[in-house]
């Protein structure tokens, strides 16, 4: 991708952390997830009085793309930070890695990540999940 559209696709994960329910940790985060046709499937995380019932942004974005019939992405941009600002880059979890995993190429799959300096850093998800285990593992996965 190129640095603008990297940019753009940050502001709009950013703009997200609007949306994020983070009353228990303070800690809110955008996801802006861009499908191979040109689409934008966007998500905030939400937490919940029982921990493990809440959801990253990431997966948000991505649970709401595949629930509409997307399955092809090209890159998701994360922003994240306490209070509600960006703060320092904020790389995806694990769980969130292996859902990307689920769906992209390891070896194409763009994460953007942002801070509160301007500096943006991609990755592509073979980096940040080396050795990972897919559906190709699997009879019958993709």
């Amino acid at each position: 991708m190129k640095e603008q559209a990297s940019r753009e696709l940050f502001a709009e994960a950013a703009e997200m952390m609007r949306n994020s329910y983070a009353p228990y940790s303070g800690f809110h985060v955008g996801a802006a997830l861009l499908a191979e046709d040109g689409t934008v499937y966007t998500g905030c995380n939400v937490e919940n009085a029982s921990y493990g019932a809440s959801n990253c942004a990431e997966r948000t974005a991505f649970f709401k793309a595949v629930s509409e019939g997307c399955r092809v992405f090209r890159a998701i941009a994360i922003a994240g930070g306490p209070g509600g600002k960006t703060g320092d880059f904020c790389p995806p979890c694990g769980i969130c890695r292996q859902v990307m995993r689920e769906f992209c190429d390891p070896e194409t799959f763009e994460i953007i990540l942002g801070n509160d300096r301007g500096e943006i850093r991609i990755f592509r998800l073979k980096e940040l999940l080396p050795e990972s285990f897919g559906p190709d593992q699997l009879e019958g996965g993709k």
